[in-house]
């Protein structure tokens, strides 16, 4: 095959692969316009078993990738490990500048960022929340495609489609429950998996263009997944007490996603 044809025929898996997130989010949103609700018991263990999925999504299709990657560029282990590690702390770093300064509201902790969140509107809080949520998780889906390797981009690609569905279904349900009506909580998770698809094809096209930092935007996109499962989905899917479920969820959720990895790579 050509390389130009080669080029396209990733183009436009980089493109499949930013509709999954999109539709993904969306069809778990979908049935919450029938709903009535769910349990905070069922609503914890759906956000512990995404937080599982996001877990083994970062070690074995991230983190692991990147250092293999890692070492077949530098010839070592050592170098490959400490570009990974810095790599993964630059992202968390990167989320965790986003949450301080970009205004946004949890649907528990309450708002978050600077100042000027009080001149937005509440669901327009909502939304950015979500969408830094979202975010890391479409640049891995990104980075694993532009990895042109299916071995890489087909495991992220199940697996965050999968933990799409769910996520999606909870958002929408925890709008209903800060008093939005149906359809605009459909609206609004359909706009936050648009954010996640647009995502992946900033992370596809900055892969493409620079094959060489591969390494580098897996492990930044791992880092900024883990920042998110660590600051948002664990404490507030045990913040109520459930905490066992939710646990139980994560762990489901993260031999899941282990499982997907490795028969799929």
């Amino acid at each position: 095959m050509s390389d130009s044809g080669s080029g396209t025929s990733t183009l436009v898996l980089a493109l499949a692969g930013s509709a999954v997130t999109i539709l993904s989010t969306s069809l778990g949103a979908l049935p919450a316009l029938a709903a009535r609700g769910i349990s905070r018991r069922s609503k914890d263990v759906l956000m512990g078993f995404s937080a599982g999925v996001m877990l083994a999504a970062t070690a074995f299709s991230l983190v692991v990738p990147a250092i293999d990657l890692g070492e077949a560029r530098y010839l070592s282990r050592f170098t490959a490990a400490l570009v990974v590690g810095g790599s993964m702390l630059v992202g968390g770093l990167f989320l965790h500048l986003c949450n301080r300064f970009i205004p946004h509201e949890h649907f528990i902790k309450g708002q978050e960022g600077n100042a000027e969140a009080a001149n937005l509107k509440r669901i327009w809080l909502f939304v950015l929340a979500i969408a830094l949520h979202n975010f890391p998780e479409g640049l891995a889906v990104g980075t694993g495609v532009g990895s042109r390797s299916m071995e890489i981009a087909a495991p992220i690609l199940v697996g965050i489609g999968l933990q799409d569905i769910p996520e999606g279904f909870v958002v929408a349900l925890a709008l209903m429950g800060v008093a939005y009506g149906r359809k605009q909580a459909v609206l609004v998770a359909l706009y936050t998996g648009l954010v996640e698809g647009a995502a992946a094809l900033v992370g596809f096209f900055a892969t493409s263009f620079a094959s060489g930092i591969l390494p580098w935007a897996l492990a930044f996109a791992g880092g900024s997944m883990l920042y998110v499962v660590s600051d948002e989905m664990i404490p507030e899917s045990h913040r109520q007490e459930y905490a066992r479920e939710a646990t139980a969820g994560l762990m489901l959720g993260f031999v899941l996603m282990m499982f997907l990895d490795v028969t799929l790579s």
